[in-house]
């Protein structure tokens, strides 16, 4: 038989304690873990999260590995199926709202080196300095401080927000046929100190409940 059973106060003091213990254990861990890692943002394009909407068949995915020790963007970008030849790509950033609106270019104009313009699938892999300004608009960097440092901390602050989409552009669609918003990956590390809280808290809520022994009377004659 399964029974509540009361908790002097001391008991509850400690499992307090021990609740506070383990989050913050787990939200002081974190920052140290994605310091140690590259952060990566991955969106799906399509021209239906353009905005306005746009009707194509195209498709793409778009992968930005950011690495705030090496100070490098590695963006890798696979589309098919475009309505149009590709003449410029970027990342947009930021907008108003998280997945949701438009923006100005962050990224280097007039399009990211190398992007394979004319084409209407294709794949693409470079990576870029940030700590040059040619790896960035220049508004963008006049915006932010006037030096490639104010820009790359603009930049990374507007990928964590999920304030900033990856653009394919084409001769019929010149504001984008595709689009996607870059949203970060959760690293593997990461997951599982916040899985080992979630099983420490529960395994204290379970101490709650305790198993009672079936009790017997017996009559007397």
């Amino acid at each position: 038989v399964v029974a509540n059973v009361y908790w002097p106060q001391d008991q509850w003091i400690a499992l307090a304690t021990m609740t506070v213990t383990i989050l913050a254990a787990v939200l002081v861990a974190v920052p140290f873990v994605s310091q140690a890692e590259v952060l990566i943002y991955t969106a799906d394009l399509s021209g239906a999260a353009e905005d306005p909407p746009v009707a194509s068949p195209g498709t793409g995915f778009a992968r930005v590995d950011y690495d705030d020790v090496a100070r490098t963007m590695r963006v890798r970008v696979d589309f098919t199926g475009l309505l149009a030849p590709v003449t410029l790509a970027h990342i947009h950033g930021p907008t108003f709202e998280p997945f949701s609106g438009n923006a100005g270019v962050m990224t280097q104009l007039p399009t990211f080196s190398g992007f394979p313009a004319g084409a209407t699938s294709g794949s693409y892999d470079e990576t870029f300095d940030l700590t040059l300004e040619s790896s960035f608009n220049a508004t963008f960097v006049t915006n932010n401080g006037g030096t490639a440092a104010g820009a790359e901390a603009a930049l990374a602050a507007n990928l964590a927000a999920t304030r900033s989409y990856l653009n394919i552009h084409t001769t019929a669609y010149p504001s984008g046929e595709i689009r996607g918003f870059l949203q970060l990956i959760p690293e593997p590390s990461t997951l599982a100190l916040l899985g080992g809280g979630a099983i420490g808290l529960a395994g204290f809520r379970s101490r709650r409940r305790v198993t009672a022994p079936r009790s017997r009377r017996r009559c007397s004659h």
